[in-house]
């Protein structure tokens, strides 16, 4: 299985490539705030201008009482105009009659047409190629009794500031642009530095190899925010670990245990084959071999079995399981045998699990076989069934015997695991019993334990409520 996470883009490009737009774009957004600002700050200086000659003329006109002095006019603002060089004006008589006009007045007719009595904004044209003037519109009314209102039109050259606004803008983007193409090397030399701890953990991944499954990243020297992924990774070094070493224990386990049994099969076959026998001997010869073969049979099925278990593909089925019924069943299987050692055999308690059938059987069975194994003659095996409520049901098995040595109690459930292997190596099974046992309740969501105490050892099978 591949993880996806993002494909192969490097993660210090898209850093990079996130910081330098980020950066770009409030570079782009201050930008354009400051020529706004600008811009508005040089129409309100042009339009102060504007007003101000505006509320000039408008004067001039209310003060005119008749058509002389009406006449006289245009003398009276040329004379209020000296050195205003950049200023046009344009007073146009009610009957459309100029009545004033400075030299290079040029405004177009939708200004003068849209004017009113009161000034609705500003509008800009050009007069020449390159060459932009601002101006302003309003209707006024003359002292002259009866007479409509004149228009007005006062305009100012804005050349300068249109060219001090394109060579502004020139520097303001050229900063803009030197200063993303700046922020984005910073950023990727902050991206770079920043991810420093990251390729750190990725060289120390990739010098763990099978032999080094127990070397772990060093969780306390990287960043905070990395120290949960230092964490994970170890922890998914433990679990291969573990992985690593129950596989390498399963191999070496099976390969012993196969061992024995084909190494007798093959020697007896040797010593057979070395002369002639009679049909009564290869009888027994194949009989002796058939018991080997029936032994390394349970060993391939109990093996496979386990190695199911621990990759979860054990799915028991689901049925109603009455404990003491399969008790009862199992203890029948083992009576004589309990009979010829003296042992006696008694069932206390009920209880119902949901669970495999079959499976359940197979484990007590393995527990009450192992009890009459190791219980001394004489002895007693007692079998309890505890309903515990909400935490379920559990399953005591217990037989007096020599008791197991508290060493040996961690381990009494692993895969070959014998307390005394010499001995019971010979007559026994091969040790896979206690193990398959675990497997089973495991599968059924409990778990197994063992105690041992004073001459009593106590297995049980807790199942789940």
């Amino acid at each position: 299985m591949r993880l996806s996470l993002g494909g192969g883009t490097s993660l210090t490009v898209r850093l990079t490539v996130l910081f330098a737009a980020a950066s770009t774009a409030v570079l782009l957004l201050l930008g354009y705030l400051i020529a706004s600002s600008v811009g508005q700050h040089f129409e309100e200086q042009d339009m102060r201008l504007l007003s101000g000659k505006l509320e000039l003329v408008e004067h001039a006109l209310e003060k005119t009482r008749s058509g002389d002095e009406l006449a006289k006019l245009p003398a009276q603002l040329a004379d209020s105009l000296v050195g205003h060089h950049s200023l046009n004006v344009l007073v146009v008589a009610p009957d459309g009659t100029v009545l004033f006009s400075t030299k290079e007045a040029q405004f177009p007719q939708r200004l003068i047409r849209a004017a009113t009595f009161k000034v609705s904004g500003s509008e800009i044209w050009a007069t020449l190629p390159g060459h932009s003037v601002r101006g302003i519109a309003k209707l006024a009314a003359t002292g002259i009794p009866g007479a409509g209102p004149a228009t007005i039109a006062v305009a100012t050259d804005i050349g300068h500031h249109a060219h001090f606004m394109g060579a502004f803008q020139r520097t303001l983007w050229g900063v803009a642009t030197l200063g993303a193409f700046l922020t984005g090397l910073l950023g990727w030399v902050a991206a770079r530095r920043g991810l420093a701890p990251l390729r750190a953990i990725g060289r120390e991944v990739g010098a763990i190899t099978a032999r080094r499954l127990d070397a772990r990243l060093s969780a306390d020297a990287v960043p905070a925010e990395l120290a949960e992924l230092a964490a994970t990774l170890n922890g998914m070094l433990g679990r291969l670990e573990d992985s690593f070493r129950r596989l390498s224990n399963f191999s070496s386990d099976l390969a012993h245990e196969l061992r024995t049994p084909v190494s007798n099969l093959l020697t007896q076959t040797q010593v057979t084959l070395s002369k002639s026998r009679t049909v009564g001997e290869y009888q027994d010869i194949l009989a002796s071999n058939a018991e080997e073969f029936e032994r390394l049979a349970r060993i391939v099925s109990d093996m496979l079995f386990l190695a199911k278990s621990e990759n979860d593909l054990v799915v028991p089925n689901r049925e109603p399981v009455n404990l003491a019924d399969e008790v009862r069943s199992v203890l029948e299987f083992y009576e004589a045998l309990a009979e010829e050692k003296g042992i006696t055999v008694a069932l206390f308690g009920q209880g119902s699990i949901s669970g495999d059938r079959l499976m359940i059987r197979r484990a007590i069975n393995n527990l009450v076989s192992n009890a009459v194994r190791h219980t001394t003659p004489g002895g007693a095996i007692t079998v309890r069934i505890l309903d515990r409520d909400e935490s379920g049901i559990e399953l005591q098995v217990e037989n007096e015997g020599e008791g197991i040595a508290l060493e040996h109690l961690p381990r009494l459930f692993d895969r070959f695991y014998r307390v005394d292997f010499a001995r019971q190596r010979q007559s026994e099974g091969a040790g896979l019993g206690l193990a398959i046992t675990r497997s089973i309740i495991r599968a059924h969501g409990g778990e197994a334990a063992v105690y041992s105490e004073n001459g009593l050892s106590t297995f049980c099978l807790k199942f789940p409520g």
